[in-house]
């Protein structure tokens, strides 16, 4: 067996039952590893292409599709990497493992004055977000979450550990901002946090009546709001209230509201619970799913709402839960081409959702594909930290062509074996 100092768990094991499920997936793999360094990650790997095994990894467990377990593999699990480490206090400078989650890294970051924009929920997994992009509630202010990345440690599918950075294996440091666990298992991440303590956040609610008029005047004025300010609209199935939530990257409740005010229009207002509060505290704690819970997704980005979205949109509440997201601001500033993650160019993200009990969401799903059918020609691409099982999207639908020709190159440099292909998966170009 593999000597390390982390904990091998298998079937029969206590623990077992615990470890082998994710936040939605029940796997049953053969060996679940639960690494506790670098090293462990090599010893996990070169155990799975000894034995014939395929190889799944772990961050936080929270992908929908169920990338963090399988059923006779090996897992890779990184929870024991967790660290939060403050490397130069005048640079901002931190080091994070990557299996930490976000609500515990909010909150050790607090602790130093300092913030970065990270996932909706507090048990979201630093590493895949990054790897996916990392759309945040301070996306506007400071660009993706993986825009704060100066340099990863990583283990390759040989089983070497590596660093990556602007100057230090440059290729696989693009890929990894990005493109997703194609490419290694990254142990450990280094990055610039920001100053930031206090944030207004919240939501405004509308009637179901208007969400129309609301989606109509957020898209209007969502893109011009003070980088500042980041926004979302959320529409719900059965008649539910129509949101706007808000984040204004600062303290000052009287500013978040003056930047809000034009993105609201004259639609009635239900409630307002805008309120200053700590940065970690805007990261839901999501409860455990019961047995048989299911979720379906559907994302795409978009260049513009028109009217003729807006309209799909509110006529796609008959099935499903609607979530539209706005981008722009600093996102927008990097070019297109500096890391894998290449929408930059983007309005907003668009995320339709079922969620519910096993039998209701299957029958809801054909609808739900069909709604998509009649939404998805407004979009482009996708975004691979949203997707289910029930739709393995092809990763090449995800990346504009040139990016996954690139990322394909990059592939076959660092995992030309394809180890790394229990994901979105990126095949090594030819």
């Amino acid at each position: 067996m593999m000597s390390l100092d982390g904990e091998i768990v298998g079937p029969g094991d206590p623990a077992y039952e615990e470890v082998r499920r994710t936040f939605v997936h029940r796997g049953r793999p053969a060996l679940i590893v639960r690494c506790r360094s670098a090293a462990d990650v090599a010893a996990a790997l070169d155990h799975a292409r000894t034995h014939g095994l395929a190889v799944a990894v772990r961050g936080g467990g929270h992908h929908a599709a169920g990338f963090g377990t399988n059923d006779g593999g090996l897992v890779v699990d990184l929870s024991g990497l967790d660290a939060v480490e403050l490397l130069d206090r005048d640079r901002r400078l931190v080091r994070i493992g990557g299996g930490a989650t976000w609500g515990p890294v909010s909150k050790a970051l607090a602790g130093y004055g300092l913030a970065l924009s990270s996932g909706d929920t507090a048990d979201v997994g630093v590493g895949g977000l990054l790897l996916g992009g990392g759309i945040g509630w301070l996306v506007r202010r400071y660009g993706l979450a993986v825009d704060a990345v100066v340099a990863a440690e990583v283990v390759t599918a040989d089983g070497s550990i590596v660093r990556a950075s602007a100057t230090e294996r440059p290729d696989l440091f693009w890929a990894l901002r990005g493109g997703g666990g194609n490419f290694g298992v990254v142990t450990a991440f280094e990055l610039v946090a920001q100053p930031v303590t206090d944030v207004v956040f919240g939501a405004v609610q509308h009637a179901a009546a208007d969400a129309g008029a609301v989606l109509r005047q957020w898209s209007r004025h969502a893109a011009d709001a003070p980088e500042e300010l980041t926004t979302a609209v959320n529409l719900l199935p059965g008649g539910g209230p129509v949101t706007v939530q808000a984040c204004h990257a600062g303290g000052d409740l009287a500013a978040a509201r003056s930047a809000l005010r034009p993105l609201l229009g004259a639609a009635p207002q239900l409630s307002d619970d805008l309120r200053t509060v700590p940065y970690p505290e805007i990261l839901a704690d999501m409860p455990g799913l019961p047995p048989g819970f299911r979720f379906v997704l559907r994302s795409a980005f978009v260049r513009r709402i028109t009217p003729e979205l807006v309209d799909e949109l509110v006529a796609a509440t008959a099935t499903a839960a609607v979530n539209v997201r706005a981008l722009g601001g600093a996102v927008a500033r990097v070019p297109a081409d500096a890391t894998a993650f290449a929408y930059r160019d983007s309005a907003a993200l668009v995320t339709l959702a079922l969620m519910g009990e096993e039998a209701m969401v299957e029958r809801a799903t054909p609808r739900l594909v069909e709604t998509w059918q009649r939404i998805a020609p407004f979009t482009t691409g996708a975004y691979s930290n949203f997707g289910t099982a029930d739709h393995p999207t092809d990763a090449a639908s995800i990346y504009p062509a040139s990016t996954h020709q690139r990322l394909a190159e990059v592939k076959r440099s660092y995992d030309p074996d394809n180890v790394f292909r229990h994901n979105y998966n990126i095949a090594p170009a030819a």
